[in-house]
């Protein structure tokens, strides 16, 4: 009985233990059925975003550098381009040697004119410290430049120091002018007399100094807004157009002692129907040029006795195109007229006032400056980083049929022999241009 008993309880307990052992191995099954499916379903998932991400990757924009402006012209003759920033101003030394260009990326580079034909383009920088000019110009003796600070607001004078190696050291003034515009400062200039400066800001103020910086005089233009000022050639004058059509000219007046006496009203150039938005002198002062928002340019006789009341003559009235901050430039000569409109420059022959040759897209912004060079052979333009450097092809045209109608009306051995000299050293300057532009 006790046998039986006891072996009734193993079996019992066997069972139980053996259905314990079942139920567990189920449990352990289902839940590795259940991981398998969590393992199959987020795959697909994971395989997805990881896909998402590469395509993402794959099509993400890259970041391209920015193209350089390009631009090529027959008569374009080198493109100055060690400036980072945009060049806001260039200006040409009295002795024809130098180019000085200002920009803000707070350098003043000063070029050789005798590179401007080379492969590489070297120049000296000036830093500015701190700020950067927006304006620049040359003392008449070449040998200094002052400038015009956009943080300051002040001018500054920097001597050029030259080296045992023919290049110079740059050393500003120890004191800067003080603060007289509430304006934006739109131009400098320095008389090429030597006996002052001038400062226009676009507020009709002008203001004339003395070398030490000292204020001579204010002038009020009365013309609603400047939009150009500018120092004549020959140093006696002051001129400034803007929102009236006319520009007003002023004479400088200074004592036999050299000491200032007055700023006095010389003449107006009247003839505009809109305001006129820039002008500019021949080398000798005797001719100038103007151009309006009413879309022409005119050319002036200003050799007159103006303190008789004589007033200046108008030669020729020609339409052109412009917009809004057109530039125009005189060459020194006075033969020929450069006009900027927008990123395009036309020139014209002042003789005739027909349109000989024409540049577009000079630059990948609107253009800032434009001067013609002492020697007549260049025209130069800033409007980016780069200045663009043309052969006045068109001066050397105009020269030649000037100095064949001259031929043409001498009477005198000697003077007809030089002028047949004249003409054919221009022939071959012009020759030798267009060869190389081909070339």
């Amino acid at each position: 009985m006790e046998f039986a008993a006891i072996f009734a309880l193993s079996l019992l307990i066997g069972a139980l233990v053996l259905l314990v052992v079942v139920a567990v191995s189920r449990q352990k099954g289902e839940l590795s059925e259940q991981n398998e499916q969590k393992k199959d379903t987020s795959a697909p998932e994971n395989a997805a975003k990881a896909s998402s991400k590469k395509q993402k990757h794959q099509h993400a924009p890259r970041k391209e550098k920015p193209q350089q402006h390009t631009f090529s012209h027959k008569l374009l003759a080198s493109s100055l381009k060690n400036h980072s920033g945009n060049v806001t101003c260039l200006d040409f030394s009295s002795n024809g040697k130098y180019l000085a260009s200002c920009s803000d990326d707070r350098t003043i580079r000063i070029w050789s004119t005798k590179d401007f034909l080379e492969r590489d383009h070297k120049c000296l920088r000036a830093n500015v410290e701190f700020d950067h000019a927006t304006l620049v110009r040359f003392s008449p003796d070449s040998r200094a430049f002052i400038t015009w600070l956009d943080n300051g607001e002040t001018i500054r004078i920097y001597k050029m120091i030259k080296k045992d190696d023919g290049t110079f050291n740059f050393k500003a003034a120890p004191e800067d002018f003080p603060q007289k515009h509430k304006g934006i400062v739109i131009n400098i200039g320095i008389a090429e007399t030597g006996k002052f400066i001038m400062s226009a800001s676009v507020d009709t103020t002008i203001v004339i100094w003395d070398l030490k910086g000292e204020a001579l005089a204010t002038i009020n233009t009365n013309q609603m807004t400047n939009s150009h000022v500018a120092v004549s050639p020959c140093g006696r004058f002051v001129a400034s157009c803007g929102f009236t059509p006319d520009v007003k000219v002023w004479e400088v007046c200074f004592a036999k002692s050299g000491e200032f006496k007055e700023v006095a009203r010389a003449f107006d150039l009247k003839g505009h129907s809109a305001g006129v938005y820039s002008f500019d002198f021949s080398n000798d002062s005797r001719r100038m040029v103007t151009v309006s928002k009413d879309g022409t340019w005119k050319l002036w006789d200003t050799d007159v006795e103006y303190k008789k009341k004589q007033d200046p003559y108008l030669l020729r009235t020609v339409p052109c195109q412009v917009s809004e901050g057109s530039r125009i430039a005189l060459s020194p000569d006075g033969r020929v007229v450069a006009i900027s409109n927008g990123f395009d420059i036309a020139m014209y022959s002042a003789s005739t006032g027909e349109l000989e040759e024409e540049f577009h897209g000079v630059h990948s912004e609107e253009i800032t400056d434009l001067k013609f060079d002492i020697n007549n052979r260049f025209l130069v333009s800033s409007g980016d980083r780069a200045i663009r450097v043309f052969h006045n092809a068109v001066g050397y045209r105009a020269a030649i049929q000037d100095m064949q109608t001259m031929l043409k009306k001498a009477s005198n051995d000697g003077v007809r022999q030089r002028l047949q000299q004249q003409i054919t050293d221009a022939q071959n300057a012009l020759d030798t241009v267009l060869n190389a532009t081909k070339n």
